[in-house]
């Protein structure tokens, strides 16, 4: 029953957004409250929508500031350096740009949080994109391919994989270099294909429009504060650092950053007030979805029905298949990130599947590293049980669906290239 339900709510949900029905948002809410209605859980489905909030309010707080701080920065100048040594060397080629854009996410995502790359990367590259009126699903797909490929032994799908299975990391991160290195070749090779398809776009729009495009888009001198350049990066610079290397939490950081982010630029309150005004609706949007996906998880994982659906999932394997189950994983781990999140699948499902595998021929290293080629690596930009996937959409400004709809052929394809890479490489056999 759970999982007939399961499977009802997460394919109405993935649906909903998907073809444009409901905005994620009602589609987060509704969904799962009418599975667990018709699953007779009646008045407990508050409890777990509840619990569900309580887990995610840090995360949603943290985006919240976040964006009013990044905000704050950009309107005060901050990016205008990078942004102009870009177009220097790139120009306003989207073939160069796009590939940029890639380069740039690789090299922040080295700390392994997604959240905190898309942090960065999407505000400093997004007044670029709007102002050569280069369409903005490129620019969260380029962010998303490059933090999907990163597998790193310090990022959570690894640790996971690591504390579930009891692996060493490094075993299970070393024989994966090799296929990393294939899916980077193929994510700057589709980003450069993207940034050309966009050149080939623009081309055609007559200069009066681009001009327009670029006129709407540029940034506001007068709110711009070129003498406070310096500080404005060593503020910057200390809350990532700090949300990097020191126990506070984001939410805190990016809060004390936000207060000393308006009061250092704009010392007037009336000021202040216009910069949170302008960047409230971006911050209220995102706040609603992440609360939204909170009560979601809360009422998938109370109810059992994400238990109940890795069960199952386990049990339709066939007896005789363990030498292929990680192939076979592998095939499947980046569409799983849309069912599964990173806990219930790498402490839930993931042991099942070694165990299984192991019992019938294969290898708990292999099932590891077979779910790391998708499972909420390349999957998590896109999933809806990541509240990352809704940070690259809203910093964007996009709807999730249009950044699913574009972004998921890419990310799929750049797990199943790392597949390939995987057999050949002899990571785990076919």
């Amino acid at each position: 029953m759970l999982v007939v339900v399961g499977i009802l709510v997460i394919c109405g949900l993935l649906a909903a957004i998907l073809l444009n029905r409901l905005s994620p948002m009602a589609a987060l809410i509704l969904m799962p409250v009418a599975g667990a209605l018709a699953a007779g859980f009646g008045l407990q489905t508050a409890k777990f929508m509840v619990a569900g909030i309580s887990e995610i309010a840090p995360v949603a707080g943290m985006f919240v500031f976040a964006i009013l701080f990044f905000g704050v920065m950009t309107d005060a100048g901050l990016l205008e350096p990078l942004l102009q040594r870009i177009t220097r060397l790139a120009g306003s080629r989207p073939s160069l740009i796009v590939p940029a854009t890639a380069l740039l996410a690789l090299l922040v995502h080295l700390d392994g949080s997604g959240a905190v790359c898309f942090l960065v990367v999407i505000p400093a590259m997004l007044p670029l994109y709007n102002r050569l009126g280069m369409d903005r699903r490129i620019l969260a797909c380029a962010a998303s391919l490059a933090a999907g490929v990163n597998v790193l032994p310090w990022t959570g799908p690894t640790l996971r994989a690591s504390a579930a299975l009891k692996l060493p990391v490094m075993d299970i991160f070393r024989p994966l270099i090799g296929v990393q290195l294939a899916g980077l070749a193929f994510v700057f090779t589709a980003c450069w294909w993207l940034g050309r398809k966009e050149e080939q776009r623009l081309a055609t729009i007559p200069a009066g429009a681009a001009a327009a495009i670029t006129l709407t888009a540029s940034a506001d001198s007068t709110l711009q504060r070129p003498g406070l350049f310096i500080v404005n990066l060593l503020l910057t610079g200390i809350i990532l650092g700090a949300m990097i290397f020191s126990p506070v939490p984001p939410v805190v950081l990016f809060m004390v950053g936000t207060a000393l982010a308006l009061v250092v630029n704009y010392p007037n309150a009336a000021d202040q007030r216009a910069r949170i005004d302008a960047h409230a609706r971006a911050a209220l949007l995102m706040a609603g979805i992440l609360l939204a996906a909170g009560a979601f998880t809360g009422i998938m994982t109370g109810t059992g029905m994400l238990k109940a659906m890795a069960g199952a999932a386990v049990a339709a394997v066939p007896p005789g298949a363990g030498s292929h189950i990680p192939f076979a994983l592998s095939l499947i781990a980046m569409p799983l990130s849309l069912v599964f999140d990173p806990d219930s699948f790498y402490f839930g499902v993931l042991p099942v599947v070694a165990q299984t595998a192991q019992n019938l021929g294969g290898t708990a290293m292999q099932t590891a590293q077979a779910a790391l080629l998708g499972q909420m690596t390349t999957g998590f930009p896109v999933s809806p049980l990541t509240p990352a996937t809704f940070l690259v959409a809203g910093l964007s400004g996009i709807d999730l669906g249009a950044h699913q709809r574009f972004s998921f052929p890419l990310l799929y394809a750049a797990s199943l290239v790392m597949v390939m890479a995987a057999l050949v490489l002899g990571v785990f056999p076919i």
